[in-house]
Parts: structure tokens; C-alpha cells; sequence
């Protein structure tokens, strides 16, 4: 299997699109969370979640080492697709870490990104010191539940609790454990989601990755917690499209010199 079959899923393949939106999922989940959003998507533009590896298809496989390692390996993939299509890096918690890895590997003349957006993730550097991979299996299952990205059902179900676990405290220690290199702000623009009511990320905290880029940066809130996507998914896509796609300068504010 080729890199890009490794690391990457595409719901609906494009012969010739205009842009590739690549989503990373936070800590326990995986490319399956995004399969609903090519629902949401133009003709043009086509979707690839990444798989992490040691879940799902790739359960055979160990755990990531280390955050960069998993930023290597998706760079990887999408310079193994063909063309030389524009891509949006999007991520959603532990994912937004992993897309700006990515990001800065593809930044500059070439590297073909267009734009990054985080979501629900501080900047780098307002990270907030936490040990929650360390902590025993109840916590960390009980962290799940808290943050409302899986529904009660699955929660009180072993089966899925003792599959879903060693993935989960893999996903929180390199999240937790990752610390990003000096900053050499993006050429490409970046655009912060968060949730009013998450309690993982202030507006503060996710307006820092202003810093993170010498291009336009817009912040953008949306009613809701931590999972706020999975509520105003329909919404989420189209600010996106709106701002890296269809129309991309009026929707950005200046950041920077």
C-alpha cells in the first residue's frame, strides 16, 4: 500500500479538483469523523481524513511516536497524490497540532497549501500544561465523556471502552508531550475555530495563532463546547470554503506586518 492509501481516506475521489480539504481528527478518533462532510462539499473540492495508525484499518500498527513522526507520515501521502492541487489543512484538537506539523512542512514556494485551519486548540505556545495520559483508565475515560465528542451509549459500552482506551492515551501522550520547535511564522494564511463554551481553548488562546503566520489570520466563534462541529458541521464547512476557497480575501482580517 502506497503512502497516500496508508494515511489518507477520500470518500469521494475528483478527477480534477480544484482544492483538497485534508481533515485530522483529535485524540481517539479517526478518518471515519469526516466521512459526513463530503455531503457538504462543492463538485470541486475534494475531501481526505487522515488515519492515524494503530486504530480502525490500521489497528495492526503501532502508535505514532512522537506528533512530528505523524505530520511526517501524512506530508508523505499528500506529496504521493497526483497533481499539484492546493490543500487546506484543517484539525480539530490534538488534529490542529498535527496540521500545523503538516503546515510547516508544505509551507513555501511548491509545498501547495493554500491555508491552515485549527480548531479548538490552543497556539503553540499557549499549551496548557496537562497529564492526562498518566492518569489511570477511568480518568482518561471519564475525560472523554466530559469533553461530549461520544454519546453515552458507547461510553458505558466495555467492549468499545477497552478497544478505544490504549488509542485514546497514545493520541493524549503525544499531544501532551509535543513541544513545537521555535516559531517560523506560515507564509500561508490561518484561520482559528473555536467553540464559545470550550473549556480546552479560550478565545484568547486560539487568537495567539495570529503569530503563527505572516499572511491573514480571522478568528472565528461558534456557539457550543468542544465538539461545537459536530453541531455546526453544514457551518464549519461552509466558513471554511468561504475562506480559503470561493472568496478568499474579503473573509480574512490582517495579522501581522
Amino acid at each position: 500500500m502506497n503512502a497516500a492509501r496508508t494515511w489518507l481516506r477520500c470518500p469521494r475521489p475528483l478527477r480534477w479538483p480544484a482544492l483538497r480539504l485534508v481533515c485530522f481528527p483529535h485524540a481517539g478518533g479517526n478518518a471515519a469523523f469526516y466521512r459526513p462532510w463530503a455531503a457538504h462539499l462543492p463538485d470541486d473540492v475534494e475531501l481526505h481524513a487522515v488515519q492515524y495508525p494503530g486504530r480502525m484499518d490500521r489497528t495492526g500498527e503501532p502508535f505514532a511516536a512522537d506528533l512530528p513522526s505523524l505530520a511526517d507520515g501524512v506530508v508523505s501521502a499528500l506529496r504521493a497524490l497526483p497533481g499539484d492541487t492546493p490543500v487546506v489543512l484543517f484539525g480539530h484538537s490534538l488534529g490542529a497540532s498535527v496540521a500545523y506539523e503538516a503546515a510547516r512542512r508544505l509551507d513555501g514556494p511548491g509545498g501547495g497549501l493554500r491555508a491552515l485551519v485549527v480548531s479548538g486548540r490552543p497556539a503553540p505556545d499557549r499549551l496548557r500544561d496537562t497529564r492526562v495520559h498518566l492518569a489511570d483508565d477511568d480518568t482518561l475515560w471519564a475525560e472523554t465523556g466530559r469533553l461530549g465528542g461520544t454519546g453515552r451509549e458507547t461510553l458505558e459500552h466495555d467492549g468499545v471502552k477497552a478497544v478505544a482506551l490504549p488509542v485514546l492515551r497514545a493520541d493524549y501522550r503525544i499531544a501532551e508531550t509535543w513541544r513545537p520547535a521555535p516559531p517560523v511564522p506560515l507564509r500561508a494564511p490561518v484561520l482559528a475555530c473555536v467553540g464559545a463554551d470550550d473549556s480546552e481553548v479560550t478565545a484568547e488562546e486560539a487568537g495567539a495563532w495570529a503569530d503563527r503566520t505572516r499572511g491573514r489570520f480571522a478568528l472565528h466563534t461558534f456557539p457550543g463546547g468542544h465538539f461545537y462541529l459536530l453541531v455546526h458541521r453544514h457551518r464549519l464547512v461552509e466558513t471554511i470554503l468561504r475562506a480559503t476557497h470561493r472568496s478568499p480575501v474579503p473573509t480574512w482580517s490582517a495579522a501581522g506586518p
